[in-house]
C-alpha cells in the first residue's frame, strides 16, 4: 500500500475524492443495507421503546441530531441527544427500561461511546451502534448494529461517512414506520449531480478572506448547518457558528453585518417556510447571504446554490439533507485550497480513530 509520505498530488485530493464518492456510496447503501436496516427496524418495532435516547461526537453527532428529528417528526416518539458524561466521567446509573439507546460513530472507536453505551445497557436500554466497522468495540458493544457501508474513509475531514449515516438513519426509521425506501431511489443520480456541477467557486472566492461566518437553517437542514460549521473551521479555520433560524433571531442576529456572511440553507417544505422570515430579518440587516437550496427566497440574496428538490424531482424534504450538504463539503474544500491549506492536512488534526 502507498505511505502518506509517498503520495503526490494536489491539496485536498483525498477529501475532493470522497466527495466524488458519495453517489456511489449511498448506491451501496441502498442496494446492500436495506435489508439490514429492515431486520434492525423490526426487532425495534417488537420491542417498543418509549424515548430514544442518541448519542455521538463531531460529525456523527450531526447525523445523530438528523436522526433526532425524523424520530420525532415521523414515528412521534421523544428523543433526547444524550450527555454520554453523565454515565462516564460521573457514574451516574440512570433507569434506561423502555429507551432506545443509539450511539451513532463512524470508527466505532470513540471510547467515551463505547463505555456510555455499555453502561445505557447494563442500566436496561437496548441499544444500537451504527458505524462504519461492524467489528468496531462500539458495535461489539450493543446489542444491534447498522453498517452505514461506507468503505474506507482517509480524509481527516468526514464526508461521505456522513451522507451515509444519514441515508442508514433514514432507511432504519422508515423501515421503523413500516414503510418501503422507495424515496429515495433517485439520491445517487442528484447526489452525482450535485458534487460535480455545484457552482461553488464563486462563493469560495467571495468570502476567501472572511475570518468569521454564521451558518443557520432550521427543521431537518439544521444538522447541516452545523456539519457545514465544522467543515470550514476545520479546514479554512474559520470562526464558523451554526444556529438554528429560531435561534438566531433571539439574540445572535445582533452580531450580524455585512463583515460576517450568513449561509442559510432553506429546503422545500416545512423547514424551508420556517426559514423565511429569518431571511428577512438577514436582508433588513444588510447581512451577506447565500442560500443554499429553494431558490425561490433568492430575491437580494447576494449568491446561490440551488439543489434538485421538490418530489418531481426526486427527492423529499427528510432526504434533502443527503445533498445539501454536498455542495458545502465541496465550499469547504475549495475555500481551504483558495487559501492556501490544505484540507488533507488540517493543523493539529487528524482521524481520532480509524474509520475502517
Amino acid at each position: 500500500m502507498t505511505t502518506d509520505s509517498q503520495e503526490t498530488g494536489p491539496p485536498g485530493r483525498r477529501m475532493l475524492d470522497e466527495i466524488r464518492e458519495q453517489p456511489a456510496v449511498l448506491e451501496r447503501v441502498l442496494r446492500e443495507g436495506v435489508s439490514e436496516a429492515q431486520a434492525v427496524a423490526e426487532t425495534v418495532r417488537e420491542l417498543g421503546p418509549r424515548f430514544v435516547l442518541l448519542a455521538a461526537r463531531g460529525t456523527s453527532d450531526h447525523a445523530a441530531l438528523y436522526a433526532k428529528y425524523l424520530i420525532e417528526i415521523t414515528l412521534g416518539l421523544p428523543c433526547g441527544m444524550a450527555s454520554p458524561s453523565t454515565l462516564t466521567a460521573y457514574a451516574a446509573n440512570p433507569q434506561m427500561s423502555g429507551v432506545l439507546w443509539i450511539a451513532v460513530s463512524q470508527s466505532g472507536g470513540s471510547t467515551d461511546l463505547i463505555e456510555s453505551t455499555v453502561a445505557a445497557r447494563r442500566a436496561g436500554a437496548v441499544t444500537l451502534a451504527v458505524t462504519n466497522r461492524p467489528n468496531s468495540p462500539l458495535a461489539e458493544s450493543a446489542r444491534l448494529h447498522l453498517d452505514i457501508r461506507a468503505g474506507q474513509e482517509r480524509a481527516v475531514a468526514a464526508t461521505k461517512t456522513y451522507t451515509a449515516s444519514l441515508l442508514t438513519l433514514w432507511q432504519f426509521v422508515t423501515g421503523w414506520r413500516g414503510e418501503g425506501t422507495g424515496a429515495a431511489r433517485a439520491l445517487p443520480e442528484l447526489a452525482a449531480q450535485v458534487a460535480e456541477h455545484a457552482e461553488v467557486r464563486p462563493i469560495a472566492d467571495r468570502y476567501r478572506f472572511v475570518d468569521k461566518l454564521v451558518t443557520t437553517a432550521r427543521g431537518y437542514a439544521y444538522p447541516t448547518a452545523r456539519e457545514a460549521a465544522l467543515k470550514l473551521m476545520e479546514t479554512s479555520y474559520l470562526s464558523a457558528h451554526a444556529f438554528s433560524g429560531a435561534d438566531l433571531l433571539h439574540g445572535p442576529l445582533a452580531m450580524i453585518d455585512q463583515d460576517r456572511p450568513v449561509i442559510a440553507i432553506i429546503p422545500e417544505g416545512v423547514g424551508g417556510a420556517a426559514m423565511r422570515p429569518v431571511v428577512d430579518q438577514l436582508h433588513q440587516r444588510g447581512a451577506d447571504l447565500c442560500v443554499v437550496g429553494d431558490t425561490s427566497v433568492v430575491a437580494g440574496s447576494d449568491c446561490t446554490i440551488g439543489l434538485p428538490t421538490g418530489t418531481d424531482r426526486g427527492v423529499i424534504e427528510q432526504l434533502a439533507p443527503i445533498l445539501q450538504i454536498i455542495p458545502l463539503q465541496r465550499l469547504a474544500h475549495t475555500m481551504a485550497v483558495a487559501r492556501g491549506y490544505d484540507p488533507d492536512a488540517p493543523r493539529g488534526l487528524h482521524k481520532v480513530t480509524s474509520t475502517w
